[in-house]
This record gives structure tokens, C-alpha cells and sequence, in this order.
């Protein structure tokens, strides 16, 4: 379990891992003191609320409780995408990203017509992998559907994913493969199946190495 999580009870909402309890337990653990530094040497990013990192994206904020404010890649180095599926809908996947009481959501959720929706700016720190440190290092994109039914998993969906993908590989400089772009179930400490055995790796690996990138 995440230290800002500790006494919290885990619940699977979807997706994405929902977190039930008592308050935050604050961040002096570990790595706090230097997270914090950025913020009191004056390094902070400045930042607008709804601006976008994908261009094209909707911006749907997420509840302050399901996401950590921070400074990456300054304070903590982006290397991973890890992708999700929600398993429900594309609104499903919003309502639980807004909802204080679920601290779950991930950065972007993509519809299956290839609409994106952003929900946690890439510089914070959203809670979506069920690991500290994947959360901390990764962004995660969400996608409408179920793992169980490859139908739902359309051409604009991969499509549209994959230039999502895309722009982030290239912002962070991660490398286009299998150990940088993985499923939440290959996250350490994870019990989710998603994005499940009908996602299609091989062709959604070649469609973000050939996206263009803006």
C-alpha cells in the first residue's frame, strides 16, 4: 500500500484502485523532503488550473483527494505509461475520477470514438497504478471498455491512444516498448487484470511509434 494511503482500506472501482479511509498521512516519508524542496526553493512550476498537456483533450479535473501535487519530471523522473481499463463506461470512469471518497484516478481516459478526456495534469502525481512509485514515475491513461470485450476496443480508440502515447514517450523521452509502456496488471503489488488478454500490444506499440508528434 502507498505510505499516503496508510489505514486506508483498498476497494476496486473499475480500472482503477479506489481508496476508502481516513485522512492523507502527509508526506514526510522517504523521498518527502525533496519533493518538498522544490516547492520552498522557489523551483515550482507556475501552473494554470485546465491547461492541457495533450492538445485536443477535454480537461476534466479529478477530485484534489485522488491525485498529489508535484513538480515532474523535476522532482520525480517520468519513465512509464501504464494503461487501464475501466471496465465501464467512458462517464463511469469520470464520476469515479471527481468523487473525493474513491482517491483513485489516472491522468487521461480515452472514449472509444478516440475523445480524450484529461484529468490530472502530467506534473502531479494521480493515483492510478496501486504502487507509490509506479504512480510517482508513470502516467496512466484510462480507456472505456471491458476486458473481456475486444469489440469495445475500437479503431479510434487505439488510434487515439496511441498519439496520446506518443506525446508523452516523446516529452519524457521513454522508450517505445514493452518494459516502458505496460499494463496495469504488470504493476508490482497489483491484483487488476487490466487492460486484459484481448488488448492488442503488438498494434498498439506500432500505431504510437508511428503517431506523429506535435
Amino acid at each position: 500500500m502507498e505510505p499516503e494511503h496508510i489505514g486506508r482500506r483498498r476497494v476496486l472501482i473499475g480500472g482503477a484502485a479506489a481508496l476508502v479511509g481516513a485522512g492523507a498521512a502527509g508526506y514526510a516519508g522517504r523521498d518527502g523532503v525533496e519533493r518538498w524542496w522544490w516547492r520552498v526553493s522557489g523551483k515550482e512550476k507556475p501552473r494554470t488550473d485546465g491547461v492541457l498537456d495533450h492538445p485536443g483533450a477535454e480537461w476534466v479535473a479529478a477530485s484534489s483527494a485522488n491525485w498529489r501535487r508535484a513538480e515532474r519530471p523535476d522532482d520525480y523522473a517520468v519513465d512509464r505509461i501504464v494503461v487501464h481499463v475501466v471496465q465501464g463506461g467512458y462517464d463511469d470512469a469520470l464520476r469515479v475520477f471527481r468523487d473525493p471518497l474513491h482517491e483513485a484516478a489516472a491522468h487521461y481516459v480515452v472514449r472509444k470514438d478516440g475523445h480524450i478526456a484529461q484529468t490530472v495534469r502530467e506534473l502531479d502525481v494521480a493515483f492510478h497504478a496501486g504502487n507509490r512509485r509506479f504512480n510517482e514515475r508513470s502516467i496512466g491513461i484510462e480507456h472505456e471498455g471491458y476486458v473481456d470485450r475486444p469489440r469495445g476496443f475500437t479503431d479510434a480508440m487505439y488510434a487515439s491512444s496511441a498519439r496520446l502515447a506518443a506525446g508523452i514517450c516523446a516529452r519524457y523521452r521513454i522508450p517505445v516498448d514493452r518494459t516502458h509502456i505496460v499494463a496495469h496488471s504488470e504493476v508490482p503489488g497489483t491484483d487488476h487484470t487490466d487492460p486484459g488478454p484481448h488488448w492488442d500490444w503488438d498494434r498498439y506499440l506500432r500505431l504510437v511509434r508511428e503517431a506523429p508528434v506535435s
